[in-house]
């Protein structure tokens, strides 16, 4: 006996009707009396009693039933249970620093999805220097990374690939008086009176570079711990920042973005140990997102 043959015989008996078995199971009426005769030749006896309108199971074909019911159930859960494991397998750990964890990779996680990719996720913010060791440690599966100060460190059997660049931004509180000008860009030596607040080594790293080329003094405090602390402080009035143009799009209302003259351009990149189809797909699509994202930035 065919699963196909306990399947119909089944939809029969649910929808009283053969043609309300082929709407349910996509046959025509014909192929669905074709399985439930086959049944009943393969068990030599009559399962449904025909009726002027519409059929019921005969006395054997409610007997039969009951088992029919647990063997297409258990048929649909083992059908389940597949495409659950393929999807488990199919699991992909992000690394990502936190500009790109909270703009660019949840969009191109997003259009993986929509393309139809049957993959689980999750997302690790980290550091670039401790996402690469996550990467070789097979921590994650792959990480988004930058090379802002102190830079991408090469590491063996870890390969990097580029899928774009981002340029730093100064965020100012929004009733800034250069919150309120039409210059697209303003020089760093406009900003050199504030107090600038960073959150970690790196990002003050690029700021002092900055400063240093444009010959300006800065008065730098490392009092925020991560860009939300460091964002909300600008938004207080406690001072500016400067932060990935990633962000642009992330940011709160009670903050406006002020874009720099020669400001330097960081490499963003997907760190990955060896290449795949899963992986490129994420290369390619967060390689779009990138570039949504520096459009968005730009307007």
């Amino acid at each position: 006996m065919a699963l196909t043959q306990w399947t119909a015989f089944v939809e029969v008996c649910r929808t009283g009707s053969i043609g309300g078995a082929a709407v349910a199971l996509g046959y025509t009426q014909s192929a669905v009396s074709r399985q439930v005769a086959a049944l009943e030749s393969d068990l030599q006896v009559r399962l449904l009693e025909r009726l002027p309108r519409g059929v019921r199971p005969t006395p054997a074909g409610q007997a039969l039933l009951r088992h029919a019911q647990i063997v297409v159930n258990e048929a649909e859960r083992g059908r389940q249970a597949v495409r659950d494991a393929v999807v488990a397998s199919r699991h992909l750990a992000v690394g990502a620093v936190p500009s790109a964890a909270s703009t660019i990779v949840p969009a191109a996680l997003a259009a993986l999805q929509v393309a139809g990719e049957a993959i689980r996720w999750s997302v690790v913010p980290a550091l670039t220097q401790d996402l690469v060791a996550m990467v070789r440690q097979r921590e994650v599966d792959l990480a988004v990374v930058t090379d802002a100060p102190p830079g991408l460190p090469a590491e063996p059997g870890v390969q990097a690939t580029h899928v774009g660049d981002d340029e730093p931004v100064a965020v100012v509180p929004r009733h800034h008086p250069l919150a309120q000008g039409s210059e697209r860009r303003i020089r760093l030596q406009r900003l050199a009176t504030e107090r600038w607040i960073e959150d970690n080594a790196g990002s003050e790293s690029m700021l002092r570079g900055m400063a240093a080329r444009a010959g300006v003094p800065l008065q730098i405090d490392r009092s925020a711990t991560d860009l939300l602390t460091k964002t909300g402080m600008v938004a207080a009035g406690h001072g500016v920042a400067l932060v990935p143009g990633l962000l642009v799009a992330a940011l709160r209302a009670d903050v406006a973005v002020l874009r720099l003259v020669d400001a330097p351009a960081r490499g963003i990149f997907v760190l990955r140990r060896a290449p795949g189809e899963q992986h490129e797909a994420f290369v390619r699509a967060i390689g779009v997102a990138v570039e949504a994202g520096q459009q968005t930035s730009s307007n």
